[in-house]
């Protein structure tokens, strides 16, 4: 059995890399970038009126009592000219500033009887323009390769004409539950049975991240487990199991990964939840996570260990991860990293505060909605004190 630092270590070196596919920007949210995008003019790109009223010469303008309506301009329309420097133009949001004005009065600030305006507050040269150029030159850089694509960078791209956008290809995914004793979400279980949900919440976490399963379900039946593992390794670059890993009589993925040839990397790990956690490789193709059944642990081998190996293997620089300030002692005896289920609150001076949620151990699904992140507590300590800062990861 390895340390959780030598485990995680070695799925972060076995990551693997699926191309990049070019795909229209609208299926782009949550994949990861895969070129550098340039503006193809400039933002804005024209003398933008950031506020519905009218367009004044400031110099013409700060000496009148009154001015006269001159012209409307609507925005999407082409550019206006103010003929009479001591006049003024209406303007909307998003117009082109009219030639020969360089100032936006608000209607808020002015009284307006037929065509005659006076204004009623000192205003400033230039005040409610966005001006040509000012956030970024033709040409510039607005979003570097292995970006994760959020709303923020959809807009961006779609402001510069990136209709198809290159992203990495995510990986070929199939999602495994294992066992007799599980039935489907829309089936009324047996005493003996317990409805699937490890799968479902897998899947949900990998489509937050950007990218969709197939899931599948394996009787505890060897020879069947074999053969669609044969199946399966050939088809898919990311196999995701759960259950079917520790020391039961039923438990037989371990054996079967050996008889098809799959190379194990490490099986068992001094964690806590999550002990039985069993990765390997097939054919330097297809990487196996195959995940506890119960459901606190494959929800945290997902968190810890999966989520980091996508984001490495399509390309981002994983960051350091958060500390928090534990709210309240712990004692925890086993020699083993411990991933405590936290809620996170934050102080009136911006702290970052975990209070643990006590639940009934690794098959208390239900106590996961009471947190919301595990804290890591490590291994070769025993008493934990309120107020030491340990690193969380956030769910």
């Amino acid at each position: 059995m390895i340390t959780f630092e030598e485990a995680y270590k070695i799925v972060l070196q076995n990551t693997g890399d699926f191309g990049t596919e070019n795909i229209e920007l609208k299926k782009a949210f949550g994949k990861i970038l895969k070129e550098d995008c340039f503006t193809d003019r400039p933002l804005p790109p024209y003398n933008r009126i950031t506020m519905d009223g009218i367009a004044v010469n400031y110099e013409n303008a700060i000496s009148q009592k009154s001015l006269l309506i001159e012209n409307i301009a609507p925005a999407g329309k082409e550019q206006v000219k103010l003929v009479d420097p001591s006049a003024c133009i209406e303007v909307m949001t998003g117009a082109i500033l009219p030639e020969n004005t360089d100032t936006v009065i608000r209607y808020e600030d002015l009284t307006i009887e037929g065509k005659s305006v006076v204004i009623n507050t000192l205003f400033k040269k230039a005040q409610n323009i966005h001006f040509e150029g000012q956030d970024r030159q033709k040409d510039d850089l607005v979003l570097s390769k292995n970006t994760r694509l959020n709303a923020s960078h959809i807009g961006v791209c779609a402001s510069i004409g990136k209709a198809k956008i290159t992203v990495a290809k995510s990986p070929k995914t199939i999602i495994i539950s294992t066992g007799d004793e599980l039935v489907e979400v829309d089936k009324k279980p047996l005493k003996h049975q317990i409805r699937k949900s490890n799968v479902y919440r897998i899947a949900a976490t990998l489509a937050a991240n950007g990218i969709e399963a197939d899931t599948a379900h394996l009787l505890d039946e060897y020879d069947q487990i074999v053969e669609k593992l044969k199946e399966y390794t050939a088809i898919y670059d990311l196999i995701i199991l759960s259950g079917g890993v520790s020391k039961g009589k039923f438990d037989f993925l371990p054996k079967a990964f050996e008889e098809i040839g799959v190379d194990k990397h490490f099986h068992k790990v001094k964690q806590r939840p999550g002990k039985p956690f069993w990765f390997g490789t097939h054919n330097e193709k297809c990487t196996i996570f195959a995940l506890p059944g119960n459901p606190v642990s494959s929800f945290m081998c997902t968190h810890i260990y999966l989520l980091d190996w996508i984001e490495k293997s399509l390309g981002v620089e994983l960051k350091t991860k958060p500390s928090a300030i534990l709210q309240s002692d712990i004692t925890f005896k086993p020699d083993l990293t411990y991933f405590l289920e936290v809620k996170i609150s934050y102080s009136d001076k911006g702290e970052i505060l975990a209070h643990p949620q006590k639940g009934n151990g690794s098959g208390d699904l239900a106590n996961l909605v009471n947190a919301d992140a595990f804290l890591k507590l490590p291994q070769g300590k025993t008493d934990f004190k309120k107020g030491e800062v340990f690193e969380f990861i956030k769910y």
